[in-house]
């Protein structure tokens, strides 16, 4: 089997992100963080077929966003190595007392 060139990844990137927002996800159960209070901003998942995940904050559910399972699970990934950690924020802004 040929490898695939640029073109043939964008064009099944393109046919992936076409079927997943095609979806009828009207009947999901979305998921948060347990200990979490529901009137408190979190983010939501739902499981959907094929390994996707769909993604939402509270405050907005009607906005959703879809990603394949690769997506996802390099996500994840990512996330448990720590690629996404925010520098913590200088104390006092970085304003120092005079």
């Amino acid at each position: 089997m040929a490898e695939e060139t640029n073109e043939d990844v964008k064009a099944r990137k393109e046919r992936e992100r076409d079927e997943l927002y095609a979806l009828d996800i009207s009947g999901v159960e979305w998921h948060c963080a347990p200990g979490t209070e529901e009137h408190e901003e979190r983010v939501e998942i739902a499981y959907l077929p094929g390994g996707a995940v769909a993604m939402r904050s509270s405050l907005d559910p009607d906005t959703v966003l879809r990603y394949t399972e690769a997506e996802w699970r390099a996500f994840v990934l990512g996330a448990r190595d720590g690629e996404f950690d925010l520098e913590p924020a200088p104390h006092n802004g970085g304003l120092t007392a005079q």
